[in-house]
Order: C-alpha cells, then structure tokens, then sequence
C-alpha cells in the first residue's frame, strides 16, 4: 500500500520505535493512518480489530490472541478491544522488546483511556490528522486559491481517488454517526445529533456557546456537553482555550470552537464550490478555522507539543492565535482578505501594549499569496505556514 504523499510524522514515529515498546497512532477516521503504518512497518503482521472474526478471537481467548500475533503486529481499531492492554501490559513489560506493537484507532476516548489505565509509560502517542499544506505543497497537490483549498478539504481519499468533495463529506458523515456515535452514545434519535453537529458549523470560529447549542437542538445543556465531547474525542472539532494568565484587564475565559478539517465545515454549512464560499458571510470564519487547524496539524505531524491560545478582552480586542515563547509571544491575526492595509496590524498592536514589557512576534496571515517582511510585522500567505 503506497502512499501518494509522504506524511510528515514519519520519521517521528520511526525515531521512538526504538524507545518505546508500543507506538500508538490515533486520529479522525480516513485520516490515513493504516496506509501510514503499514508503509512505515511493513515487516509487521496486520490485524484490523473491526473484522468481527479477529474481534472474537481477541475478546473470547485475548492469550490465545496474544501467543498467536506475540510480536511485530500492528492492531488496528485497537480500542474495539480494551481488555487488550492490560495483558500487553504484562507482555512488554516481560519481554522489553522496544516496538513490539503498534496500536492505531479513531475514537481518542477509548483508545486513551486504555493507555492511561494500563499502558502509562510504555507508549509513544501519535496523531495523524488529515494532510496538513505543506505535505501538499510537496506533492504539488495544493490550490493557489485559499477558497478553493477551505471547500476541498485535506482527507487523503480526496485527493488519492479524486473523488468530489460533497460526495466524499456526505458518505463520511453518514459513516461517523451511524459508527462512532452510535458506539460511543446511546442516541436514539440520529437526525436530531446531526442537527446538532450543523449548528456547531454555524459556530465555527466563535466563542463557545453550550445554551445555544443545546436550545437549537431542544436538548439539555449537559446533553450537548456529552455530544461535544464525542466530537472532539473522534476529531471533527476541537475548543482552542483562551489565554488569560499575567494580564490585569477583564478577559474572555471561554474556548472558541474550531473543526480539524474546512472541507468538512464548508459541507455542513451546504457551502459546495469556492464561488459560494467567497460570498458566504462565514468566510472569515471558515478561513481562520483552515488556519488554526493547520497550526494544529504541523504541531502534532511534527511533533512539535506547542500549546496555543487566542486571546480576547471585555472589549472584544482580539489577538486569533498566540503561542507563548520563552521570552513572550508569537502573536497571529488571520483574515481571508488578500489585500494587506496597516489596519489589519491594529489588534496585534493592542495586544503588544498589553503583554508589554514581553516580546511579542507579530504576524498577519491572510488569503493572498506574497509574503512581506515588514519592520514591525510579518505578513504571511496561507500557503507559507509552517
């Protein structure tokens, strides 16, 4: 199985084989990880837990499992198993064979929870989102046009099959919910979750608010918490949290919502090509999610463990994306505009005089494609981000 683009995360994951005992790779469905793992261990033996035939096996005799696939194994869907690593426990603390199994599965809550139970120390955690811009870049795979590339989407079958966006979204959706929702939740009316998953697309971008979620649905509150979380511990969206530390003024403590991919917010909100994205009122918000998700995906693909924020005030003074540094901040204004005026810069200002007397690294990324070195700024395409 080869791969049409050369993931990024490659030579991290083949740099703690060695080290660790168990590698673990998790992430949304399609995302890629079973083309990645089997390129990356080809020499290992294959097992997809989903088979119902090798599910049994593992879950009625797990020793018997185990003495037959005892080394050099990739165990894919690992979570449909969790009784399975208590005894790899056992097996790898015994036998001290660095990569001995390889894990991979798409539902984080399952698969997490069954290594911090049991396996806490002995695993080198992954996780492979769907093709960040630069692997594209690579490949010569990526739009000039931001609109284009936000409406597409970043899934490997898009690309690998050449199948169209609204086709590939539609059937992934149908997939999720009829898979892992019904797994992990016991939902009995789907259509009311999939009204759910829409208003959370019409939120993309903005301050997260559980009240409304839960009352355009007609559900309780902690309800849509529980619904939230499914989301993000499958991957479809994640909360960027505020950053509120060592400043006096009043700020915003509440995350802002994001998806991990722009295709599949442009689907939900019914935005099907780039001219519709263009004049869609949610532009801004769905070019900022496209970018912050792609800080997202070159920090885990690079296993770069950056932490990052936005930053508000009571007065709605904005700063997109911060990433604290050892001597401040790198600070980030993102606005779909392609052209650059000094006013877009006025924010990164504000925020400068707050965070003073710390350092503070401006840079506006916007949808044009020239990147300018300013001398207070940085102006940056979105296709440069790295």
């Amino acid at each position: 199985m080869q791969q049409l683009v050369k993931r990024h995360i490659t030579k991290y994951i083949q740099a703690q084989k060695s080290k660790f005992p168990i590698i673990a790779v998790t992430g949304p469905r399609q995302s890629g990880k079973t083309t990645l793992l089997k390129n990356i261990f080809s020499d290992y033996r294959y097992i997809s837990l989903e088979n119902p035939d090798a599910r049994a096996f593992a879950t009625e005799d797990p020793n018997g499992f185990l003495n037959e696939y005892n080394h050099k194994v990739i165990f894919d869907e690992a979570q449909r198993v969790p009784l399975l690593f208590s005894y790899l426990q056992n097996i790898v603390d015994e036998s001290k064979i660095m990569g001995q199994y390889i894990l991979s599965g798409s539902q984080n809550f399952h698969l997490m929870q069954g290594i911090t139970q049991s396996l806490a120390g002995r695993v080198a955690l992954f996780k492979l989102l769907p093709f960040d811009l630069s692997e594209l870049k690579a490949n010569d795979l990526l739009d000039d046009s931001f609109a284009e590339a936000c409406v597409k989407g970043f899934y490997p079958a898009i690309y690998d099959r050449d199948i169209e966006p609204n086709v590939y979204f539609s059937n992934y959706i149908q997939t999720y919910v009829e898979k892992d929702v019904t797994e992990l939740l016991n939902i009995k009316d789907l259509k009311t979750f999939r009204t759910f998953i829409g208003i959370c697309a019409n939120q993309a971008g903005q301050l997260l608010n559980l009240n409304a979620l839960a009352n355009a649905c007609n559900i309780s509150q902690p309800t849509a918490k529980n619904w939230l979380s499914v989301l993000e511990s499958s991957y479809i969206v994640y909360l960027l949290q505020p950053y509120y530390e060592n400043f006096n003024k009043r700020l915003v403590k509440t995350p802002k919502l994001y998806f991990y991919d722009s295709g599949l917010l442009c689907h939900l909100l019914k935005i099907k090509n780039s001219k519709t994205l263009i004049g869609n009122r949610l532009k801004g918000n769905i070019f900022e999610n496209m970018v912050i998700a792609e800080f997202q995906k070159q920090n885990y693909h690079n296993f770069l463990n950056n932490e990052y924020y936005f930053w508000q005030d009571s007065n709605t003074n904005e700063v997109d994306l911060l990433l604290p540094t050892d001597n401040g901040f790198s600070a980030f204004e993102i606005k779909a505009t392609q052209t650059i005026t000094s006013d877009l810069f006025k924010n990164l200002d504000k925020f400068e005089l707050n965070a003073s007397p710390k350092k503070v690294e401006k840079t506006l990324i916007y949808g044009g494609l020239e990147n300018q070195k300013r001398s207070l700024y940085k102006a940056l395409s979105w296709k440069s981000i790295k």
